[in-house]
């Protein structure tokens, strides 16, 4: 399984052992793309926007987000994805909900906000491994839109 090296998944997740266990996960599935770890709502939103300490980032090419709901701050997962859902050019960045909260209520509500998917992280290590194995598989077919192409 090989995804296009231009697309960079950024794993967004105040847990630490949670980003390391989707990196390693995606990596033992063959999924060899450049991963970057934020932990924090606002990292998210400055890196994708290329302000703050992302101010150098040059803002091409092709993300994935993983993005989960629940952290801490004003800043939780729903507040990101609705920013950058609301931004006409960055609205296209695929964003993957990938979060304890399995609430259908907030299902809806983030699918209404423009989530591309929304995945409920089991509890149990080995099932959310598993999980993560799928999402492996989806991001290893699926196309993404560029960052620097202009959306129509």
């Amino acid at each position: 399984m090989n995804v296009n090296h231009a697309i960079e998944i950024l794993v967004v997740d105040d847990d630490e052992g949670h980003i390391e266990l989707v990196r390693r996960s995606l990596l033992q599935n063959g999924i060899t793309n450049r991963i970057t770890p934020l932990n924090s709502g606002q990292a998210a939103l400055d890196y994708v926007f290329c302000r703050g300490d992302y101010q150098d980032r040059n803002g091409n090419g092709n993300l994935l987000m993983l993005l989960d709901i629940n952290m801490p701050g004003a800043m939780d997962g729903v507040e990101v994805l609705r920013q950058i859902k609301s931004d006409p050019e960055k609205k296209k960045i695929p964003i993957i909900m990938l979060t304890t909260t399995d609430d259908p209520r907030e299902v809806d509500r983030c699918y209404r906000l423009g989530c591309n998917v929304y995945v409920t992280k089991p509890v149990e290590p080995l099932r959310f491994i598993e999980a993560i194995r799928r999402l492996g598989l989806f991001i290893s077919v699926v196309n993404l839109p560029s960052e620097d192409r202009p959306t129509p």
